[in-house]
């Protein structure tokens, strides 16, 4: 599904009293009516864009001295809305013909909070993204609007999880050499609209991932997750698009057959545009950069004006990056502060020589180690999925 921006408490309340909207939005009309909010943490204006149910980080916010994002500044993409769930009483089922003795889901393998945190635990330096990430620039860039929550560049963070690898708990339970799929399934309100009951929200990835580098993540930063970002367990699919990143994991059904639901069928894979009917579910994440600037700001005049930004690829780190302060005339290379582990962002920074006063159009184009590059256009979708381009950010020298 596109990631579209919930209705304010007050429209709830209007389309609830008017007799619309209760179809589609059941659950968040009782969250309304409690006056809850649907995300629980704080969003002050100058750290994030409130979108109601998502909220994005603001790139001007960003501190170039610190990596990671705090949990604090990372962004929020709920498809209802944050649960709290206790930790005391949580299970993690898994079950499926794909483990070594099948269990059906009446009958699954349970893990508590604490069973979970007393395996051996490592932590993994990632990119968060949410697919939609930079969606808005189909529009305001290239001329052609997209559904959903139009995300600037904002909806990505960088972080350091901390739990068990899935590798480690499969290997505990027992695999089937034959399993080929695990179903992750959420915790959090099912997903209603139109009147259609999608079930809770949940998304199948293949055992070889599960095998590779994928996370049973408890912590972020070196403390616990957030009740918006997942806790007390979510799955972590390093370089993969977040929605495969299932918050509050409730199951893991493990699988000889390939598996499929909304959300890697109808949602989460490319439509419209030139894209084929039969376009795959999208899995790793595209290249992306940004500038640690606000939109269109003002920058005083001196012999040298540092710009600072981050790159980042779902395929491995960032090779090199290349700047333009003419709107994409000319390029420079930009100088690497801080290369990133793999799946990780990398700081760099450009030193713009003897800026002329006025208007300017700075770009950042990276390349990452597998030789993908940002495209200065990105084809269409109907969902502004992957939005990749290189960014014409309007800057101005006073």
């Amino acid at each position: 599904m596109p990631d579209q921006p919930r209705p304010s408490r007050r429209a709830v309340l209007t389309a609830a009293t008017a007799g619309a909207g209760f179809l589609t939005f059941p659950a968040l009309v009782e969250r309304a009516l409690a006056g809850a909010p649907y995300i629980l943490k704080p969003l002050p204006p100058r750290w994030f864009i409130d979108y109601g149910s998502n909220a994005e980080m603001r790139w001007d916010s960003v501190d170039p001295y610190r990596y990671l994002t705090a949990p604090s500044r990372l962004f929020v993409r709920d498809h209802t809305a944050t649960p709290r769930i206790d930790a005391a009483t949580y299970q993690l089922q898994v079950f499926g013909d794909g483990l070594a003795t099948p269990r059906g889901a009446d009958e699954p393998v349970t893990l508590t909070y604490a069973e979970l945190r007393a395996m051996r635990s490592t932590r993994i330096a990632a990119i968060h993204e949410c697919t939609g990430n930079g969606r808005a620039f189909f529009n305001t860039q290239q001329g052609k609007a997209a559904t959903g929550t139009q995300w600037t560049l904002g909806a990505v963070g960088a972080v350091e999880w901390e739990g068990v690898r899935l590798r480690t708990v499969l290997e505990r339970i027992g695999l089937d050499p034959a399993a080929v799929s695990i179903m992750a399934t959420g915790l959090d309100d099912h997903y209603v609209s139109g009147g259609v009951d999608y079930g809770s929200v949940r998304r199948p990835f293949p055992v070889s991932k599960a095998l590779d580098d994928a996370l049973l993540a408890w912590g972020q930063n070196g403390q616990d997750l957030l009740p918006d970002h997942g806790f007390p367990l979510r799955l972590v699919l390093p370089g993969w698009v977040g929605i495969g990143s299932i918050k509050w994991l409730g199951s893991l059904e493990v699988s000889t057959q390939e598996q499929t639901s909304p959300w890697n069928t109808i949602w989460y894979r490319m439509t419209g545009g030139s894209y084929p009917p039969d376009s795959p579910p999208l899995t790793v994440n595209p290249v992306r950069s940004a500038f640690e600037l606000a939109w269109g700001d003002s920058l005083v005049r001196r012999p040298e004006v540092i710009l600072t930004g981050r790159s980042w690829s779902g395929a491995g780190p960032i090779g090199h990056v290349d700047v333009s302060t003419d709107g994409g005339s000319t390029w420079g290379r930009a100088r690497i502060v801080r290369g990133g582990r793999r799946e990780a962002w990398t700081q760099w920074a450009y030193d713009w020589q003897r800026p002329d006063r006025g208007d300017h159009v700075v770009m950042a184009r990276a390349t990452d180690v597998t030789g993908r590059q940002q495209p200065l256009v990105t084809p269409y979708n109907d969902n502004g999925y992957f939005f990749d381009a290189v960014v014409r950010h309007p800057v101005t020298i006073v």
